[in-house]
């Protein structure tokens, strides 16, 4: 069987999600006969059938199922390998590093300080993002390497390089009695009847069940912290974006995070490797906050 094109596995997405041939024609801007001929090829070629045909529409089939989910990872990476390509052409660009808006602060600024300072050294881009989205930036090739939190972000397929281990504390609006605490543990914080934990995305980016707010943004965060609304969990090096109406306490019990800095194995950039050093080096010097 001939490899398959990508103008086929798009089509084929354009239809999957559709679930309408009509309508996935107007998307793609061609024609619906055409596009009908193209997915009965793709099935004789396959072997298999993707879609049931009947008067009441379009679905997918199992096979058709397995197809869309592989599809997707694969025109993904096919759109990153060309970015990543663009990219490397233009070597005079900023290496581009992905973080969480707020989150390991100090850690970041000394990582940037000590690259800046080594010769030669590329100049860093840093982009901001929300939570969870590193995995994204890299895998979609919008970034080249990124600082994340293991158990939290989703690390699956990279290279990765321990930076700092460190606990966690709780964020709690100041005018709250637990804010006076000198430390809490995870049983205080987890059932507070007038101020319910928020509620992080999985890496699936569901929600766990619970009666707090689901947040997606350090904004979020702040603002309903601040209300009184909720409180919530971070490693100890990401308050730097507390607000004046936050206080801070250790959370003796809450399982350790690691900060590790991050990138696609498949990277051979002299730009990240230089980086990576660079971060190796302040871990292996305890220089890390």
């Amino acid at each position: 069987m001939d490899d398959l094109e990508t103008r086929e596995l798009r089509y084929f997405v354009a239809v999957a999600e559709e679930l309408h041939f009509g309508r996935a024609a107007e998307r793609l801007g061609i024609a619906q006969p055409p596009l009908s001929r193209a997915i009965r090829k793709l099935e004789r070629r396959l072997g298999v059938e993707l879609f049931d045909r009947d008067r009441r529409g379009v679905a997918l089939t199992h096979a058709g199922a397995v197809l869309l989910r592989e599809a997707g990872t694969a025109l993904d990476a096919v759109a990153a390998a060309a970015l990543r390509t663009r990219r490397a052409g233009h070597p005079e660009r900023p290496l581009v590093l992905a973080t969480k808006a707020g989150a390991s602060h100090e850690l970041l600024r000394r990582l940037l300080d000590t690259h800046a300072s080594e010769p030669g050294a590329p100049p860093v881009e840093v982009l901001l993002c929300e939570i969870g989205e590193q995995a994204g930036l890299l895998r979609g090739g919008q970034a080249d390497v990124a600082l994340m939190h293991r158990p939290f972000d989703d690390l699956a397929g990279f290279d990765t390089e321990d930076l700092l281990a460190e606990g966690q504390v709780a964020i709690l609006p100041a005018g709250h009695p637990l804010a006076s605490r000198p430390h809490l543990t995870m049983a205080d914080v987890t059932h507070v009847p007038d101020l319910p934990i928020a509620r992080w995305p999985r890496l699936d980016g569901t929600y766990p069940d619970g009666p707090g707010p689901e947040v997606r943004s350090q904004s979020q965060l702040a603002q309903l912290v601040a209300l009184g609304r909720t409180l919530l969990v971070i490693p100890a090096s990401s308050r730097a974006w507390q607000w004046p109406e936050h206080v801070a306490v250790p959370v003796v019990d809450a399982p350790e995070v690691t900060t590790v800095i991050a990138w696609p194995p498949s990277s051979r950039s002299l730009a990240v490797a230089s980086l990576v050093r660079s971060a190796a080096r302040l871990a292996e010097l305890s220089l890390l906050p």
